[in-house]
């Protein structure tokens, strides 16, 4: 962990701007740390984008645009380490959109999420392959 999704109405931006983010918030999330310590190991890290074709926001209106951000975690991190994971991101997040926040309706809204080792189940071997390189 940690898996981060955007949802975002299609209206926001195209395949290459939300790769572009996705990117960016990946290496985001491999550069935070607690002291010296990596907060999230690198072959645990998600980013994914689910472009929403229906959509209502506010009023209605066509210019109307939305991305959420949900950041699901590990139990066990302290309040100042997701603080400063969640600041981290959605000051790119912000950033990636301003343009489109000065013209046109806009709401950007991230959320953490902590869940229990005992309700997961995973085989991943992406932690064994990138020690190994």
């Amino acid at each position: 962990m940690p898996h981060l999704t955007l949802e975002y109405s299609a209206n926001l931006a195209d395949d290459t701007r939300i790769g572009q983010l996705c990117q960016t918030l990946a290496h985001c999330l491999d550069a935070q740390r607690d002291g010296e310590t990596r907060v999230y190991p690198p072959g645990g890290i998600r980013v994914r984008a689910l472009r929403c074709q229906q959509y209502c926001i506010a009023d209605g209106r066509p210019d109307a645009a939305f991305l959420h951000a949900n950041l699901k975690i590990g139990a066990g991190r302290s309040d100042a380490v997701k603080q400063a994971t969640g600041e981290a991101l959605f000051a790119l997040i912000k950033q990636h959109f301003a343009t489109e926040f000065e013209q046109q309706g806009l709401a950007l809204s991230l959320e953490i999420g902590e869940f229990s080792e005992a309700g997961t189940w995973k085989h991943n071997n992406l932690h064994a392959r990138l020690k190994a390189q």
